[in-house]
C-alpha cells in the first residue's frame, strides 16, 4: 500500500505503547521505532527512519520537549498522546496537534489524515 505510514512512536507505559501500535497498524500504517524514555527516543528521532512520531508528554516524570525539538529539526510531522493538556507544553509546542488519552481509533484516522492531507483516505472498516 503506496499511503502506508511509518511511525515512531514514544509512549513509556507499555500497555498503552501496544494499545497505540495496533492501532496504527488497524489504520494501515506500521510502527518503525518505539522508545520509553528520552534517551532512547532523542537516539530514534535523529536517526530512525520514519514518516511522523506519536509522543507522549511525560516519560517517566521527564518531559518529551527535547526530542519534540530533534523531530521538528528534521523537518518531520508529530503529534502528542496524553491525558495532559496543552498548556504544560512549551509555548513553541502548543501550536503541534494534541490526542488526548484514552486515543480512540476514530481520533487517531482524523489526526494522522490532518497530518498527511496529500493521502488518499483509507476506507472506513
Amino acid at each position: 500500500m503506496a499511503d502506508r505510514l511509518s511511525v515512531f512512536l514514544v509512549e513509556d507505559e507499555a500497555l498503552i505503547r501496544m494499545m497505540m501500535a495496533d492501532m496504527v497498524e488497524e489504520l494501515g500504517h506500521h510502527v518503525v521505532a518505539e522508545a520509553d524514555n528520552v534517551r532512547d527516543a532523542s537516539a530514534f528521532a535523529m536517526t530512525a527512519q520514519y514518516d511522523f512520531a506519536i509522543l507522549d508528554i511525560n516519560l517517566m516524570g521527564v518531559y518529551v520537549d527535547p526530542v519534540a525539538d530533534l523531530i521538528e529539526r528534521r523537518g518531520k510531522p508529530f503529534l502528542f498522546a496524553t491525558g495532559y493538556g496543552p498548556e504544560l507544553l512549551p509555548s513553541l509546542l502548543r501550536r503541534r496537534p494534541i490526542l488526548r488519552k484514552p486515543i480512540a481509533l476514530d481520533q487517531l484516522r482524523i489526526m494522522i489524515d490532518s497530518l498527511f492531507p496529500d493521502t488518499p483516505a483509507k476506507a472506513s472498516h
